[in-house]
């Protein structure tokens, strides 16, 4: 579990996207999962969740339909996919969640209360539980109580999974987290230039 120090906007937001292959350098080198300046080698083994721009989820859908629309995304053309039960929450979400309650079947995501919203859409992008798993949003987690749930929930990942995130608040201590990497100094809100300085 590592956190990315930064303060929030579109350099940190590129650079998120940058260490799990969603985006390319346009200078400099970057070496993840022994992959060096290969996205595509990064996208195929890496899962990111909670940035926008990527995986926003529309108010109207319901638990039940994000869950049964990945597992359809997940199977063969071929296979038929019918709508999950609570069973099927559990088993994509179980893992994630942890301690903290399931959402319910037929509840609209929107209303879920922040903390599970960001659980869930974690969840769903890491079915695959693939080596890297990027979240972002940490820091917008308004409840201090919600957002340490949100990282130990994180840490906990990290025990089979390699886990970024970001965040612009100093951690609590005994977090779990393993590296904290401050890019205050690096990373402006606006400046795309990510990492232009070395370090």
């Amino acid at each position: 579990m590592t956190v990315i120090a930064a303060q929030a906007g579109a350099a940190r937001t590129a650079l998120l996207m940058t260490l799990c292959g969603r985006m390319r350098l346009s200078g400099g080198s970057l070496t993840v999962l022994g992959h060096t300046d290969r996205p595509t080698k990064v996208f195929a083994h890496s899962a990111i969740a909670c940035l926008n721009e990527l995986d926003d989820v529309s108010p109207s859908v319901t638990v039940r339909d994000l869950v049964t629309e990945q597992l359809r995304w997940e199977s063969p053309w071929y296979k038929m996919v019918s709508r999950v039960r609570d069973d099927g929450v559990e088993r994509m979400c179980g893992e994630v969640f942890g301690d903290v309650p399931l959402p319910a079947l037929n509840a609209f995501v929107d209303d879920l209360p922040e903390l599970q919203q960001l659980l869930l859409r974690i969840a769903v992008a890491n079915t695959r539980r693939p080596p890297l798993l990027v979240v972002g949003r940490l820091d917008k987690v308004a409840d201090d109580d919600e957002r340490l749930t949100l990282l130990k929930r994180l840490v906990a990942l990290g025990e089979r999974q390699s886990v970024i995130t970001a965040d612009v608040n100093p951690l609590p201590s005994d977090t779990g987290v393993r590296a904290v990497v401050d890019l205050h100094g690096v990373l402006g809100a606006g400046d795309v230039g990510i990492m232009t300085e070395g370090r």
